[in-house]
């Protein structure tokens, strides 16, 4: 019994010394400079992780660590469940069949044109290019950490993938903006916003660079982009089987037999993730249970991705190289001229 207590009290050092990270992740996202750059605390997380664990990390006591590795880990699959209370069916319904179909369109191809662009053309590790594609198609950071315990990968490739999150997605936020302002693109403040919200990475550029254009374009690229984090669950789940099937193919071959079917394995908290948006659909929360759980939320995967930087070692990207900014810059160009055209052509299609 005191040697289980005390398991739980240096479990417990760790998660409050994660905790100290995130807290100080947010104190720095909410400086207004970074506040309107649409820096988020999740962003400034990974940062200060990965600064510690390239420095410090050898000082940590041993014991602590396994409050770090229960933050990437359990603490991770809660916050994309709770991630849930950030959408509702009835944002779906606001924008039409348009924003649907841009949503859908755009996280399909981007996922799966970067997984296979990534392997062949640019030599990376499937987990590296799935990570960095999915990074780009659905969610920026959020869905990199939801989907790094699907494909079961190593740490450092979530903090690649979340580089090119960083790098593409701010400047996204900036250039939309001005290319809008220039006469670049032929959409409607409203259609903008659509377009926005389908196509840019993180939910705080998409809010960002929305309003920089005016509160329609905002509202539309908010709702849109909510679309987008919905999918990470069809998408994970999908994922998932065709994980299962290839394998089970793959150790059909190796023991040169007839192949068998693996066991499917579905992601329980993609599953939960789709309950809790349902759940928030029905409005029968208080809108301040659901603020409260929204915050907690952005602290909870605040956490994990301090941890996962406190768990990445940079001399593991030395072997990647660039090779993953040149993927996520294929994706940046597929996503902004691609998505217009994608846009354009589902706005004219249900006008």
């Amino acid at each position: 019994m005191e040697l289980i207590l005390q398991k739980k009290n240096t479990s417990l050092s760790g998660l409050f010394f994660v905790g100290l990270f995130a807290v100080s992740a947010q104190y720095i996202a909410s400086h207004p400079f970074l506040r309107e750059l649409g820096i988020s605390p999740l962003i400034i997380g990974i940062l200060l992780g990965t600064v510690y664990g390239n420095t410090l990390r050898h000082e940590l006591p041993t014991h602590w660590v396994s409050g770090i590795v229960f933050s990437t880990k359990t603490l991770l699959r809660l916050g994309i469940v709770l991630y849930g209370f950030r959408v509702t069916l009835q944002d779906i319904f606001a924008v039409g069949p348009a924003g649907f179909s841009v949503s859908l369109i755009i996280v399909t191809s981007t996922f799966i044109m970067g997984s296979w662009i990534g392997v062949r053309f640019f030599k990376l590790d499937l987990h590296t290019a799935m990570l960095t594609a999915v990074g780009s198609s659905v969610c920026g950071a959020a869905a990199v950490l939801a989907t790094e315990p699907v494909l079961k990968s190593e740490l450092h490739k979530s903090t690649i993938a979340v580089a090119t999150v960083v790098l593409f997605g701010t400047l996204t936020m900036f250039l939309y903006p001005a290319l809008y302002r220039a006469g670049i693109f032929d959409l409607s403040p409203a259609e903008f916003g659509i377009y926005i919200g389908g196509t840019i990475h993180e939910v705080a550029h998409a809010v960002a660079a929305g309003n920089g254009i005016s509160p329609e374009a905002g509202t539309n690229a908010v709702i849109v982009k909510m679309m987008r984090v919905m999918m990470i669950a069809p998408l994970l789940i999908g994922l998932s089987l065709w994980l299962t099937r290839r394998d089970a193919a793959k150790n059909g071959d190796a023991d040169g037999k007839e192949k068998k079917k693996g066991k499917v394995v579905i992601p329980w908290f993609a599953v939960a993730f789709v309950g809790v948006a349902l759940i928030n659909s029905l409005n029968i929360i208080p809108k301040p249970v659901v603020s409260f759980w929204t915050q907690l939320d952005l602290f909870i995967l605040t956490m994990a991705m301090c941890a996962l930087g406190m768990e990445t070692n940079l001399s593991k990207f030395k072997g990647v190289g660039m090779k993953p900014i040149w993927l996520g810059l294929v994706l940046f160009l597929w996503v902004t001229c691609g998505g217009y055209l994608i846009t354009k052509t589902m706005v004219t299609l249900f006008s």
